[in-house]
């Protein structure tokens, strides 16, 4: 029976075939040995059978929790559904890997997590970016404790595209718009994977944009015993500081966020492909520490390695490579900054 479990390939459905669909799940599903996908639930255009000829193009999400086959589903739909769809998931006995940001909020969260575990099922959150190359370097970084102790880190995705999103579920005010839940989840995550759960957050949220009726500016500072951590994101910033910046009692480190693997996704590169995750030569971060400057090696990014955690917490039983408890802090983070913008008040966790 256990080296059948270790043959048995995990059969996988996602819930939608849009970018994300096509770009962060399915390539990964498809290369690694140990998932099979099975199809995608497709609403308007049927084209995953142009990527992936011998899957199923399912007509609605109880098609694919009725198929007995399905063992993981990926709800990777606009946010305001997260909620109501991975609790179908798990209802229906299936593991679930849900797109951040998670859900609309922190009881939501906690309500899945709390389900999943009661199921005996695992139930995790897409936070690819932990595996980008820029903060995978910072990571080991961080690890080895050359900074000292961090006083202070600015962690930011910032961005030139003041128009708005033809995607209208990303500026209708609703559960899950605004930029908070879209690029805030990724460096909030990032905060948390790195200091953890902060004492306190103070945040400023704005909306810069021409007609926006949604969030589209953030700046939160996260307060720590002896750190200070501030994430940071927006729309209008053309020439960008570094997104990784590091300040330590021995030193500093500066690094742009460079990750190239969404790029060479879309442009059609399959993640087995030996280019795949490596960022340009001059992209790396800066080291410097005493009277010495100088260049650091930048890790490769690669998403395969959240599924291959997704696929020893499903057949091996380790922990999930971003727990459904990590989803429920960074909720906590966000609606802790949401009540502080609007009271101007720091708000303790």
């Amino acid at each position: 029976n256990f080296l059948m479990a270790q043959l048995q390939p995990i059969k996988t459905a996602l819930l939608s075939f849009g970018m994300s669909g096509r770009v962060f799940h399915a390539p990964f599903i498809h290369l690694h040995s140990g998932f099979e996908l099975l199809g995608s639930w497709e609403r308007s255009n049927q084209v995953i059978n142009d990527h992936y000829p011998y899957v199923k193009s399912y007509h609605s999400i109880d098609e694919i929790l009725e198929d007995d086959k399905v063992e993981l589903v990926v709800v990777n739909t606009p946010t305001y559904t997260h909620y109501e769809y991975t609790k179908k998931v798990l209802e229906a006995g299936k593991h679930a890997v849900v797109e951040k940001a998670f859900v609309g909020k922190t009881s939501e969260a906690e309500e899945l997590a709390a389900l999943a575990k009661s199921k005996g099922l695992k139930l995790s959150v897409f936070q690819n970016r932990r595996f980008d190359s820029d903060f995978k370097t910072v990571q080991r970084l961080l690890k080895t404790g050359q900074l000292g102790d961090i006083i202070e880190a600015r962690i930011a995705f910032d961005r030139w595209r003041p128009e708005l999103s033809p995607k209208t579920h990303k500026e209708k005010p609703s559960d899950g718009a605004g930029i908070i839940k879209d690029l805030g989840a990724h460096v909030i995550d990032q905060a948390l994977t790195l200091f953890g759960m902060p004492k306190s957050v103070f945040a400023d949220i704005g909306i810069t944009r021409e007609g926006s009726e949604v969030d589209d500016y953030f700046d939160i500072l996260l307060k720590y015993d002896k750190t200070r951590v501030h994430v940071h994101g927006g729309y209008f910033f053309k020439d960008q500081l570094p997104g990784f910046i590091l300040y330590g009692s021995k030193g500093s480190f500066m690094k742009s966020r460079a990750d190239v693997q969404e790029d060479q996704l879309q442009a059609g590169m399959k993640p087995d492909n030996e280019q795949y995750g490596i960022e340009p030569i001059d992209e790396k971060g800066v080291l410097h520490i005493d009277s010495r400057k100088g260049q650091m090696p930048t890790e490769i990014g690669d998403y395969k390695e959240y599924y291959e955690g997704i696929y020893q917490s499903i057949r091996n039983g380790a922990e999930e490579p971003v727990t459904a408890a990590d989803g429920v802090n960074v909720m906590r983070v966000i609606d802790a900054a949401f009540e502080s913008a609007e009271k101007g008040l720091v708000v303790k966790l």
